[in-house]
């Protein structure tokens, strides 16, 4: 048999004799001679015969001094498919120990890309020395290619070392490569590195910024991807400071993305003026040069924000004017609307926009449902709310737990606790939809009922079933132990609680602030008011009603200037004057927070010592320890704890219930100082103190200011209104607020209708009484202790009546 055809048969797999050494010999004298063709079949002789012996055994058996070393014939053999990767590498050594052979840019280039396609990474930076010894310089494609596969494996300390092997080489990066990094750094959570990354690249601009050829900014792409990292992160400070400095830069803009990033990302730290100046100034772009036009996104963006800052009725507005502007609403627009209507009680608004969303061919998902079911049992909606859940089993929507969530808490704070409690228990024979929330929802409900020794066992139950006790739950269970003198059940509780950490530091928290109550730290001065004084009611009103805060004749001079800089034919002319307004007001500085305060935040261990205050607090003032709570809030606002609006709203709900208004007064002041803006809560508060002081007059004006300011009525604001309305005499206007609490989407509950009824009657309208009485029974509102009372006193008016009619009818009679 021929060498040739022994060689071909070899690589083909055929059965073969060991190739001779005279096999090399034989490829050698092709390649010497002079004909093209004798040369072409040498070489192939002499590849095939390297690819064999590499694959058989290696390096081992080569010969250095008969195999003529090139470029040609290391490129063929590195770019065999057949070859196994690590004997590449091996051959590639080999060659690099040959004196007569030095490695080019093209066999390194290669090899890095061998490496790269197998995966055989860690011998890179083993190469890169190589090549640097060699003098060798591959194109700043192939350190992409290295670059790439670096960061696609995670390695992204390595991928940082190749950008500086390009420095060290004297090559300059591809801005692109620092792109690439910056992205998958933003996307791995390593936002940090990322950011250096950032900051190194606008420094380096900086120092070129006059010069011809500088370092190029990185790409909106790769800015993007930081600035939603830094969002997503919370890293306010640090998202400013790269918008900052962005913004500075000469030659680099936002794209559409960049503007709708930035302004939903001020939006929701309640920047609301900067995401509106945003906005206005993509709209000059767009009229100036046709690019950068809003879109759906930018739209949505802004319509959530308003939603957050409680601006819920101008998100309406802007909704219907993007129906008309080109865009149609896609499933999350409706999403944010259908939230922010429910959170902000406008039930009417919220059922019209999922009717909408139906008929334009979205099918609500879980997360729609569960926010209208929420809103239902808010607005003691309750037959609408399970007949809503019933049509979200028939349209095929799965509920979840937080569905399931809604359905209990809902059914318990509406009276029908028996109803929840009975779902709770047969949803956990099913083993179906309870977690660690559903428990603590009943557990609170038993610890509101004085059933402690139930909700002690539905603790065991939580950790039986792998769940973990929250701090909710802890806390709830402290509250009810300290109104019930059982701290014996707390031992009980340490054996069930499987985190070894939780229940102890709630413990030790508690005696720490014992011990800080019987020896307070001085670090005020003697007589130093915890509130200092700021005049009281009179500041108060002066500040609901500021220009500044969106007075009477300041909205109306905005408005007025607004409306007169706005394009008449722009396709969003509400939304132009809103950005208008934002340029001569700042509308971040807002009176109302649509977040309802919590006793415990949900912002782990930053936020405990915040909730073991409020907590304590709670149980103080529970027990009528106004100075012990007061001496608490003192002590830990001195040592850095900084009150949130639930803390607030706990003392001054004291000093109001016990008649210091002034006090009361100077709390909402302070409020306002450390920019904790106040919630629904706060302005209930205001307005019931109002009415103990006899100025129900000016409960209507703090209702006009807190409209305009996106805020909104719940039940309990309208029950203070109309009972203070009507102790005051105001009987009319009460009416007519019970009105208006229909029209409006809710439901009036047991104290609304008792309210009514005591008002009425105490001023002697009987028949007027009576008729709220068959109403609230019509209504299916059941009545409860206070009916009872109420009815009493009714009953004996209507009596007292009947006797001074018949009194008169005797008179009238014995006269002559």
């Amino acid at each position: 048999m021929s060498k040739c055809r022994q060689l071909r048969h070899s690589c083909f797999g055929f059965p073969m004799e060991t190739p001779k050494p005279n096999t090399l010999h034989h490829a050698r004298t092709h390649l010497s001679t002079s004909s093209s063709s004798s040369y072409q079949m040498g070489n192939i002789l002499l590849v095939a015969y390297l690819t064999k012996t590499l694959s058989e055994s290696g390096t081992r058996n080569l010969d250095p001094d008969s195999i003529p070393l090139s470029e040609s014939l290391v490129l063929q053999i590195l770019r065999k498919n057949s070859l196994d990767s690590s004997k590449k590498i091996d051959f590639f050594r080999w060659c690099s120990l040959r004196h007569i052979y030095k490695h080019s840019m093209s066999t390194y280039s290669q090899m890095f890309s061998t490496l790269c396609r197998s995966g055989y990474l860690e011998e890179v930076p083993d190469l890169l020395n190589s090549m640097k010894n060699d003098g060798v310089v591959v194109r700043s494609e192939t350190f992409k290619l290295l670059l790439d596969a670096f960061i696609l494996s995670g390695n992204f300390d390595a991928a940082l070392d190749i950008l500086d092997h390009m420095e060290e080489l004297g090559t300059n990066p591809n801005p692109h490569m620092y792109d690439s990094i910056i992205v998958a750094l933003a996307k791995k959570t390593q936002v940090g590195l990322a950011l250096s990354i950032m900051f190194k690249l606008l420094e380096d601009s900086d120092g070129n910024e006059g010069n011809a050829v500088g370092v190029s900014l990185p790409s909106s792409i790769a800015c993007n991807a930081l600035l939603v990292a830094l969002r997503n992160g919370h890293m306010r400070v640090e998202f400013k400071t790269v918008f900052a400095k962005l913004r500075g830069k000469r030659g680099f803009e936002l794209n559409t993305w960049g503007y709708n990033i930035c302004i939903h990302a001020f939006g929701c730290w309640g920047d609301l003026t900067t995401s509106l100046r945003l906005f206005k100034e993509m709209k000059e772009k767009s009229l100036a040069s046709g690019s950068m036009d809003p879109d759906l996104c930018t739209y949505n963006s802004l319509i959530h924000v308003l939603c957050l800052v409680g601006k819920v009725k101008d998100a309406v507005i802007v909704y219907e004017e993007l129906k008309v502007s080109g865009h149609e609403p896609d499933a999350f627009t409706y999403r944010i609307l259908i939230q922010g209507c429910c959170k902000s009680y406008q039930m009417e608004d919220a059922t019209k926009i999922f009717s909408e969303m139906q008929y334009n061919g979205f099918l609500p998902d879980t997360v729609v449902y569960n926010s209208l079911l929420d809103g239902m049992f808010k607005a003691r909606k309750v037959m609408e709310a399970c007949q809503l859940f019933e049509k979200m089993a028939q349209d095929g929507v799965r509920a979840s737990s937080w569905t399931y969530n809604i359905l209990i808490d809902g059914l318990c704070k509406n009276g029908r606790a028996e109803a929840g409690y009975n779902l709770f228990c047969g949803l956990k024979k099913k083993g179906q939809f309870v977690d660690a929330v559903t428990y603590s929802i009943v557990v609170l409900l038993l610890c509101r009922k004085g059933h402690l020794e139930e909700a002690l066992h539905l603790v065991e139950e939580v950790e039986e079933r792998g769940f973990v006790v929250d701090l909710i739950t802890i806390t709830s269970l402290l509250i009810a132990f300290h109104k019930q003198g059982r701290w014996d059940c707390t031992e009980r509780l340490m054996k069930h609680i499987r985190d070894v950490n939780l229940l102890p530091n709630v413990l030790k928290w508690r005696a720490d602030m014992e011990a800080s109550l019987k020896n307070p730290p001085r670090r005020r001065e003697d007589y130093t008011p915890m509130f200092p004084s700021t005049g009281g009611l009179q500041e108060v009103m002066s500040s609901i009603s500021s220009p500044k805060s969106g007075s009477d004749d300041g909205a109306t001079e905005d408005e007025k200037r607004s409306s007169a800089d706005t394009d008449q034919w722009s396709s969003s002319p509400y939304m132009d004057r809103l950005a208008n307004q934002a340029i001569s007001t700042d509308l971040s500085s807002q009176l109302f927070s649509l977040a309802r305060g919590q006793r415990v935040q949900a912002k782990g261990a930053g936020s405990f010592d915040i909730a073991m205050v409020n907590t304590f607090l709670s149980i103080f003032l529970a027990k009528g320890k106004l100075s012990l709570a007061c001496k608490l809030f003192e002590i830990f606002t001195d040592m850095g704890v900084d009150p949130v609006s639930y803390t607030y709203n706990s003392i001054m709900s004291s000093f109001v219930k016990k008649g210091y208004f002034n006090k009361a007064w100077d709390v909402f002041n302070e409020m306002g100082e450390k920019v904790c803006p106040p919630d629904i809560a706060t302005y209930n508060l205001v307005i019931q103190g109002l009415g103990k002081m006899g100025r129900a007059d000016l409960a209507s004006s703090v209702l006009d200011k807190l409209m305009k300011q996106g805020g909104y009525l719940d039940i309990v604001m309208y029950n203070t209104l109309i009972d203070a309305l009507g102790k005051a005499g105001r009987i009319d206007e009460a009416k007519s607020l019970f009105e208006q609490m229909k029209t409006s989407g809710l439901n009036p509950d047991v104290v609304t209708y008792n309210i009514m009824i005591e008002v009425h009657s105490k001023t002697g309208r009987l028949k007027d009484a009576y008729k709220f009485l068959k109403m609230m029974l019509d209504a299916g509102c059941l009545p409860n202790h206070v009916t009872d009372t109420t009815l009493d006193f009714l009953a004996k008016e209507i009596e007292k009546l009947r006797y001074q009619k018949a009194s008169i009818m005797r008179q009238k009679d014995d006269s002559p």
